[in-house]
């Protein structure tokens, strides 16, 4: 079965970087585009990235294009969110997801992994 599992995340202050990574496994995972999401406390689950099967397209949310980057190592598996300049309100749950589709390049999930809280302390 799909099973996702991200690390990586942790407390830093306002300016500092983080890098979060997922594993992937039960699944080709060069047939699906992923996406990393973000959840704070009281609010909905919000697409940040998607990057494409290839790895070579990415995009991103307005909140955070130009301080994050996601990539993915296809030989491994390997799931990538490079995070820098991180600023309070990025504080959340951090997920990385398989896209079962997308809609205008947002990934829509199709299998979630269990999260990595994110700490921006100011």
């Amino acid at each position: 079965q799909v099973r996702l599992v991200e690390s990586g995340g942790g407390s830093v202050q306002t300016g500092g970087s983080l890098s979060l990574a997922c594993a992937a496994s039960g699944y080709t995972y060069t047939s699906y585009w992923m996406g990393w999401f973000r959840q704070a406390p009281g609010k909905e689950r919000d697409w940040v990235a998607t990057v494409k099967s290839d790895g070579v397209l990415t995009y991103y949310a307005d909140s955070v294009k130009g301080r994050f980057t996601i990539s993915r190592d296809n030989a491994n598996n390997m799931l990538y969110l490079q995070m820098s300049n991180l600023k309070p309100e990025d504080t959340a749950m951090y997920y990385c997801a398989r896209c079962g589709y997308s809609v205008r390049n947002r990934c829509v999930g199709d299998n979630w992994g269990q999260g990595t809280q994110v700490t921006v302390s100011s």
